[in-house]
């Protein structure tokens, strides 16, 4: 059988690639025309200039088999496109992060059944160790030897950590006004580190132009996006795996490029397709913050447009002011009966402390915004709170302290006696 890209069953139109090995995947289709090329180093149609994607031939892919494989993304080898010995591979082993039943948040939103994806315990806290992993195992088989990225912060840290694992070079770029953890959390691993002052969009476009000059440096996000974004899947098959072969009715995911929440779409589209699970109906929605909210406006106001904008929120991760898939969040929100959604950084903040009070969850700004996010939905009557609800929370706490540092301090200080703590504690 082989799937498109977007899931949809197609004949292909290019032989695999022999030099390659990238189990399943057969080619590379343009999301736009549906041209079809080689598996390479590509990114941009020739024909439109539209987003390539992995297209796949998939074999048969079993329950059985994928619970028998790695406590990682690994487990899902055969649905990406990896090399067939790629566990084997030194690797930070990304994947099969808690599912966690969040009854407590779910009664102070108002919702009858509520899961957390907890995605801060990857390698490096953050979902980005998943997309990181396969690019990497990709770019191993293509034939490059130095992984590179632009980054907000989340994907510094994972690539830094993932080349000093495989005993690669690394080259990463950020915007110098990133947040100091994820700074150190990046210098850490040796790499080279390149602050540039400007925004995270000046910094991308810094990177693709890099991209061209320097052809034995693969830019996860850039000249190997196409296999980089397949590993946000894996969020997708591990909901729906540990539901028990289910899909949920509901799901809320943050968006920044807008890459996770399409491809965790595609997850939950290619397990109903292979017959992993039952393709029951289900609602996208889509999470921003106020000020980098340019999916959420172009949704709002019923255009498929994405105006750029200018990045002005605690929610750095987020700040992508021109999202390379934003027009496909809109398609797959509005496919979905879902919605995109912003809110204000106050309320950003608030859904972090709300998280972490209620499920002992400690999110970053992004998990704030998702879990502020889903309150309005709730609150507006857009998300249904009858039905089974995911949350995706897909970076720690320790990463953004900043942003709470204002808000929280000691209960009390007091002498070392018995007396004093009595007295704090009201008697």
């Amino acid at each position: 059988m082989t799937l498109t890209a977007s899931g949809a069953s197609r004949d292909a139109a290019t032989a695999p690639n022999p030099s390659f090995d990238l189990g399943p995947a057969h080619a590379l289709s343009c999301r736009e025309c549906g041209h079809t090329v080689p598996l390479a180093a590509e990114f941009a149609c020739v024909q439109c200039f539209g987003p390539l994607e992995v297209a796949y031939e998939f074999g048969d892919v079993t329950r059985e088999r994928i619970e028998a494989g790695p406590r990682s993304i690994w487990r899902y080898a055969d649905l990406l496109p990896v090399p067939t010995d790629v566990a084997s591979h030194p690797n930070t082993d990304p994947g099969l992060t808690r599912l966690i039943k969040a009854d407590r948040l779910a009664a102070e939103l108002g919702v009858r059944e509520l899961w957390i994806k907890d995605d801060t315990g990857n390698p490096t806290h953050s979902f980005k160790d998943r997309v990181v992993a396969v690019a990497l195992a990709a770019a191993r088989e293509l034939g490059f030897r130095v992984l590179a990225c632009p980054s907000t912060g989340n994907l510094a840290n994972a690539v830094a950590a993932a080349a000093a694992r495989a005993g690669w070079d690394s080259v990463v770029l950020i915007p110098s006004s990133l947040e100091q953890a994820k700074v150190l959390t990046t210098a850490v691993y040796g790499g080279t580190l390149i602050a540039v002052d400007g925004t995270y969009d000046d910094v991308n476009r810094l990177a693709t132009e890099l991209a061209s000059e320097r052809e034995d440096w693969a830019f996860v996000n850039v000249n190997v996006r196409p296999y980089y974004a397949e590993g946000s899947k894996t969020l997708g098959y591990e909901v729906a795996e540990q539901l028990g072969w289910r899909l949920p009715e509901q799901v809320v995911v943050p968006v920044a490029s807008g890459s996770q929440l399409t491809k965790v779409d595609k997850g939950f589209t290619e397990f109903g397709k292979l017959g992993l699970v039952e393709p029951t109906p289900y609602k996208v929605f889509g999470a921003q913050a106020t000020g980098c909210s340019p999916v959420a406006a172009a949704f709002e106001a019923g255009v498929d447009v994405v105006r750029p904008v200018r990045p002005d929120t605690i929610a750095r991760s987020l700040a992508i002011g021109n999202p390379a898939d934003g027009p496909y969040v809109l398609d797959t929100v509005r496919r979905t009966g879902g919605a995109v959604t912003h809110v204000s950084d106050a309320e950003v903040v608030e859904g972090i402390r709300l998280l972490a009070r209620t499920e002992g969850v400690f999110a970053e700004t992004a998990g704030g915004v998702t879990v502020a996010c889903a309150r309005k939905l709730i609150e507006s009557g857009q998300l249904d709170p009858d039905a089974e609800t995911v949350l995706l929370i897909t970076g720690d706490g320790l990463k953004t302290l900043d942003a709470v540092a204002d808000v929280l301090a000691p209960t009390a200080t007091v002498a070392a006696s018995t007396a004093a703590v009595r007295d704090a504690l009201g008697g």
